[in-house]
């Protein structure tokens, strides 16, 4: 036996690099179980520079991974590692960490610009004013900055705590449903933001379950359903996966029985039903074709749309079929 021949074997690839690319982030082989339920299953991936989008439905183990890896939580198996140094206890690596928690509570009696010089003073800043207001710029929130949180719209409360997440300028940044609750114009301001900090060297997670928002930002798109590793790649390779499949679409417009009755001629449509909300749910093959059909049938029919997305179960259903690939 050649023993040279044995010791040039390629490395293994790790699932979320690009090649030759050097992993920021590395979960080993995780697991984190409470009980009977697991909620991350044996999962490995790496993350490095750039915007990752962490992407799969509600349930999916996404938050729990995002836990995980900023330290408020131990794996139950595995390890989960930052430039190679295990993060559980080690209040060096966590100062390098800016998270934005999906279900955070933020005092209500605090204004915003008080929230944000709390997470400065607790990173023991040295030029706190500096650096709070640079935070609150960064996120559009100077105007509303003096009135308290409670009195603040959910778009305006993920702003602000985006803020707070950003105001010691943190190697790594995490972002649990950011975009949630927030109107066209915050969403699209959060996204500039996203992909400035990406350009800027910053390891970036966003973790969402709509994909039309992650192709917005991420370079990188990290797929998980029911705690397992569903798919990695950039967001064409991604998208190509999750079209081949079938989809259920929930549209809501002025005249529901009348797209109703549009859809149901259409080759892209397997099947149309009106529910309980006047909410028109189609099923279709052809999810690409669909969307573009949509929009023609509309107008050929005088409906006005105003919401046209695939259900949580059908995004339930696809990633299911990635997994099971």
């Amino acid at each position: 036996m050649n023993d040279a021949n044995s010791a040039s074997s390629p490395p293994v690839a790790i699932p979320g690099l690009q090649h030759g690319q050097t992993a920021t982030v590395l979960l080993d082989e995780v697991s984190k179980w409470y009980g009977d339920i697991v909620a991350v299953s044996n999962v490995t991936f790496g993350i490095g520079p750039g915007v990752t989008g962490l992407l799969g439905p509600n349930g999916a183990g996404k938050s729990t991974a995002l836990n995980m890896i900023c330290g408020l939580i131990a794996p139950s198996s595995g390890r989960i590692t930052i430039d190679g140094h295990a993060i559980r206890g080690r209040p060096d690596v966590y100062r390098r960490l800016g998270l934005v928690s999906e279900h955070e509570t933020i005092y209500p009696s605090l204004t915003g610009r008080e929230f944000v010089r709390l997470n400065a003073r607790l990173q023991k800043l040295p030029d706190v004013k500096t650096k709070v207001e640079l935070a609150i710029a960064m996120v559009d929130m100077q105007a509303a900055a003096d009135r308290k949180v409670g009195e603040y719209s959910k778009g305006m409360r993920q702003r602000i705590k985006v803020a707070g997440a950003l105001v010691h300028d943190p190697d790594i940044l995490l972002m649990d449903e950011p975009l949630n609750g927030t109107d066209p114009v915050q969403r699209a301001h959060l996204i500039r933001l996203i992909r400035q900090l990406g350009r800027d060297g910053k390891t970036v997670v966003v973790s969402s379950h709509v994909l039309e928002e992650v192709e917005r930002f991420a370079q990188n798109i990290i797929v998980m359903v029911n705690g397992k590793l569903a798919a990695v790649g950039d967001f064409r390779a991604i998208r190509n996966q999750i079209d081949a499949h079938d989809h259920e679409i929930r549209l809501r417009a002025d005249r529901p029985r009348v797209l109703a009755g549009a859809l149901i001629g259409s080759d892209a449509v397997r099947g149309v039903r009106i529910d309980e909300h006047n909410r028109v749910i189609a099923d279709t093959r052809d999810v690409r074709a669909f969307y573009r059909a949509v929009p023609k049938l509309a107008k050929e029919h005088g409906v006005r749309l105003y919401e046209v997305q695939a259900t949580d179960e059908s995004l339930a259903s696809v990633f299911s079929y990635l997994v099971e690939r």
